[in-house]
């Protein structure tokens, strides 16, 4: 679902829109979780583009080596191409065992344990943007944030700006060839990387990310049953937080 004829002026719009953000909040820096996916490369990349000091992070728990490689890959790619990335990398898997050995009995929901490493990195990227004054970038996209709600509430739905939340991920994926991001990010299949099973974006909603687009967009075609169902279910990451009022 391709709305996008001229790459080079989208990147234009929303590196300015990354400046403006940054120069209107008295910020010194972006701070952007990489974890070797197509969304958190060109968000990363992006903010890379402004010329702003930008904080470029891997941070894997128990992380399939091939997810791993990528977000090392593309760290170094960023690292080599632009002078005003600072690449870091934390292992946070001792972080989250210790964790589960403290929580006990309340640590062997498996769901629940999957959204926990979101929100250790989460953690990790807000006590970076506290010591460097920055601003963390979001890393979702369009049929995520706002059509199937498919983020983690307060782990990587906890940021600061959204640049590519406008964006279908057919569109993120077009932005990061022009950009020339590496060709196996590009081609890797979309996972969020919290399971130990491999298991991807697609078999977690059980549709392409292609159907969701044209559901959103006409509301026709397979994934129709399956955006109503999410986006009924996960409304409560996109609403505001009930508030009883006096």
């Amino acid at each position: 679902m391709n709305r996008i004829s001229d790459y080079n002026v989208l990147s234009t719009n929303i590196i300015r829109w990354l400046n403006d953000q940054i120069d209107s909040t008295g910020s010194e820096c972006f701070v952007v979780g990489v974890s070797g996916g197509i969304d958190s490369a060109v968000s990363s990349t992006l903010a890379a583009r402004t010329g702003k000091t930008v904080y470029a992070v891997g941070m894997p728990i128990h992380q399939d080596e091939n997810q791993k490689l990528l977000s090392e890959a593309h760290l170094d790619w960023l690292d080599t191409n632009f002078t005003n990335v600072i690449p870091l990398r934390f292992d946070l898997t001792s972080v989250f065992n210790q964790l589960c050995v403290d929580l006990r009995e309340y640590g062997s929901d498996h769901h629940a344990l999957a959204n926990t490493r979101s929100r250790l990195r989460m953690t990790t990227l807000y006590q970076i943007s506290g010591k460097c004054h920055g601003l963390v970038v979001g890393t979702g996209n369009k049929v995520e944030d706002y059509g199937v709600g498919f983020f983690t509430k307060y782990g990587d739905g906890g940021v600061d700006i959204a640049p590519i939340a406008d964006l279908y991920k057919t569109e993120v994926w077009e932005l990061g060839k022009f950009f020339g991001v590496d060709q196996r990010i590009i081609e890797a299949s979309p996972t969020d990387g919290l399971w130990d099973d491999g298991r991807t974006d697609e078999d977690q909603l059980g549709v392409s990310y292609t159907d969701l687009e044209l559901a959103m967009e006409t509301g026709t075609g397979p994934g129709v049953e399956v955006l109503e169902r999410f986006n009924t279910m996960n409304q409560h990451k996109m609403q505001p937080i009930p508030t009883f009022k006096l």
